[in-house]
């Protein structure tokens, strides 16, 4: 079989799994779970194969026209490099692993079958997208997603929060897609076609006539869809959908969209340098100020949301440097670490039975509960906090060493100024970052909160799945360097000394004096607990887990206002600390510019509508209903009435023709 036809089918195999779940789920359920699991499992094995006969050697590329349209063609094409083979198999590999666990953190949820069955789809737009030669086509899999992310961030759609997680999700996406579209439309005017190999040349060749504003047009969408700043405040409320997805979202499909559309279009910000300061000035406030709002979250969920917005920030810093290879390594690298994040923080979730105790600030002796939990997590907390040997050492340095060559002058495609800031503030985010990881932890696994329930064991499903994600969070960023130069356009990934030990330096740093901060507030804080938390319901992990969702919302509150007082957040934030909590009142912010504007403008035409525009409505209803009145009294149904009537008419009929010829 040609590596042309197993491409397509790669993206095609869990679109039909999707297919057929929806359609079997009411009526056959025992199939759900094998349509759920085989077709994502042979779209990974499948897209291996394509990644080892595609090597990282040239591009494969494959073309045919989807339908005659006159102006600019929309094909199907497929254009296949280094770059795309290997997140194609990062996208299949997460979803696999998100597949198996969701059998059993899900196993009695009501609505599994359609929630299956929308993982697969959502896996299927991703990989279209990855995949994908034409960017009309591109544009699908991307706005397939946007739908998917709605429907499963709102999977408990009883709780109020999951409802307004998933609308404000699609809305604030939705307002980076309209100028992502006018970038699209834009570049393809210029090349004449919608394919990105056309696109390319035509950047090459000097033919775009507005780069920097189409450049512009198009990071709206990335900032939107990649949760970049400003457009990032939808991913931290998309935690109140299930656990697995946001391990799904936030480690292979939607928000590494972004990053992948930049670096496979990367020519198209080069050709304007204004687009890539923009660029890199956005990366470096994304970076600092989630590294600075996870610090301060007491919801653990809620840390690993803003997490992977500062994560995203580097590779986008990466970008702002001209360097897609370092981009794409880091994208790989963490989507391993932070599946792995959010799934042990699932078996946190399913231990306790309650969404409540993802309030670090209420844990205790977790460790010995969840072993495969705390041991992968703390894995998966190195690798975050980039300590070598693990894998986002390799990773986040490469970030920082193509910005130490920008610094050095060694590029001509993005301002000194730019790297100067893509390397500080990754510096200071490395710093934040082992920093909050570091309590993260220490919370979790060695926190004096209250004691949960016992539920018992995780399935085996589970601890498995954690277990999987752990090799590649130890050993990819020691093997990708060594062994996949090729596939990131021959760039050297071997770590540089000078930013390995000032990034190492400034991680160890982080860790310890998080440390110390821990144990100088545990050795004054009063070890009697804030309060007991509130009895957790028995049942499934799912209706467990959407229930406390909206139950223990105020407790949420409570936590915030009466803190964990061993937590090293305050100590170390200091004043910071309740702004960096709401995410410097971003959200306050859009209410008032925007939310509020639009409610009072909807109001005020409320108001038009009903007291002018109806009452002019019924005005002119008001005529005709009388003149009907008065016509229907006139119907009597009295025959005497009637010839009376004619006779009185006929008489003034010939009064008035009397005196009509007596005038003449």
């Amino acid at each position: 079989m040609s590596t042309t036809t197993l491409a397509v089918l790669v993206p095609l195999l869990p679109f039909l799994g999707a297919a057929a779940g929806l359609l079997l789920g009411r009526t056959a359920p025992g199939f759900v779970r094998p349509l759920a699991v085989v077709p994502t499992l042979a779209a990974f094995v499948l897209a291996v194969v394509v990644a080892a006969r595609q090597g990282g050697g040239r591009a494969l590329d494959a073309t045919t026209e989807l339908t005659p349209t006159g102006s600019v063609p929309i094909e199907l094409a497929l254009h296949i490099d280094g770059f795309a083979a290997l997140v194609a198999v990062l996208v299949a590999v997460v979803a696999t692993c998100v597949q198996i666990y969701s059998t059993g953190y899900l196993r009695d949820d009501p609505r599994y079958p359609s929630y299956a069955a929308l993982v697969s789809l959502f896996t299927s737009a991703m990989l279209l997208v990855v995949y994908s030669g034409d960017l009309m086509v591109l544009l699908v899999g991307w706005e397939i997603m946007g739908i998917c992310s709605y429907f499963l961030v709102g999977h408990y759609w009883e709780t109020p929060e999951a409802r307004a997680a998933s609308l404000k999700a699609f809305l604030v996406t939705k307002l980076g897609d309209v100028p992502f579209l006018i970038g699209l439309l834009a570049l393809a005017t210029d090349a004449g076609s919608f394919r990105i190999t056309k696109i390319l040349g035509t950047v090459a060749s000097g033919g775009l006539d507005h780069p920097t504003l189409t450049a512009l047009l198009l990071l709206a969408g990335v900032a939107g869809k990649s949760a970049q700043f400003p457009l990032h405040t939808w991913l931290p409320d998309a935690m109140a959908g299930p656990t697995p997805v946001s391990a799904l979202i936030h480690a292979a499909t939607m928000v590494a969209a972004g990053v992948y559309f930049i670096a496979r279009l990367l020519p198209v910000f080069e050709s304007s340098r204004a687009a890539m300061a923009v660029l890199a000035v956005m990366a470096a406030v994304t970076m600092i100020g989630s590294a600075l709002a996870a610090l301060a979250q007491d919801d653990i969920k809620r840390v690993l949301a803003y997490s992977t917005i500062g994560q995203l920030g580097y590779m986008t810093g990466a970008l702002a440097v001209a360097d897609r290879g370092a981009a794409v390594f880091h994208l790989l690298s963490h989507g391993a670490f932070k599946a792995l994040l959010f799934l042990a923080a699932g078996v946190i979730i399913h231990a306790a039975g309650t969404n409540s105790l993802a309030a670090m600030s209420r844990m205790r002796n977790l460790r010995h509960r969840v072993p495969d939990a705390y041991w992968t997590m703390t894995v998966a907390l190195l690798a975050l906090a980039a300590i070598p040997p693990f894998s986002g050492f390799f990773s986040k340095e490469s970030v920082l060493g193509a910005a130490e060559h920008v610094v050095g002058g060694h590029t001509e495609h993005t301002p000194a100024a730019a790297g100067w800031t893509v390397l500080l503030a990754g510096l200071l985010t490395a710093l934040l970052t082992a920093a909050y990881a570091t309590r993260l932890w220490l919370l979790a696994f060695r926190g004096h909160g209250t004691e949960a329930p016992d539920h018992g064991r995780q399935p085996v499903a589970m601890n498995a799945v954690l277990w999987v994600l752990a090799i590649p969070s130890l050993a990819f960023g020691g093997l990708a360097f060594r062994l996949l130069p090729d596939w990131f356009d021959g760039r050297d990934l071997t770590p540089a000394l000078t930013t390995s030990v000032l990034g190492t330096g400034v991680a160890l740093a982080g860790g310890i004096v998080t440390y110390g901060a821990w144990r100088h507030t545990t050795a004054r804080a009063d070890r009697v607990p804030l309060g007991a938390v509130a009895a957790h319901p028995e049942g499934d992990a799912g209706s467990v887990e959407a229930e406390a969702i909206a139950s223990h919302r105020s407790a949420y509150g409570d936590v915030a206002q009466a803190p964990d007082p061993a937590d090293p957040a305050r100590l170390l934030l200091g004043p910071l600390h309740r702004h960096a909590a709401v995410g410097f009142h971003l959200d306050a912010a859009y209410t008032a510019l925007f939310v509020r504007p639009v409610r009072a403008g909807a109001s005020l035409v409320r108001f038009l509508d009903r007291e002018v525009v109806e009452t002019y409505v019924r005005g002119a209803g008001t005529l005709p209903r009388l003149l009907g009145a008065a016509v229907r009294r006139a119907q009597t149904g009295n025959v005497q009435t009637y010839v009376s009537a004619l006779l009185a008419g006929t008489v003034v009929l010939a009064v008035a023709a009397v005196l009509v010829a007596t005038g003449a």
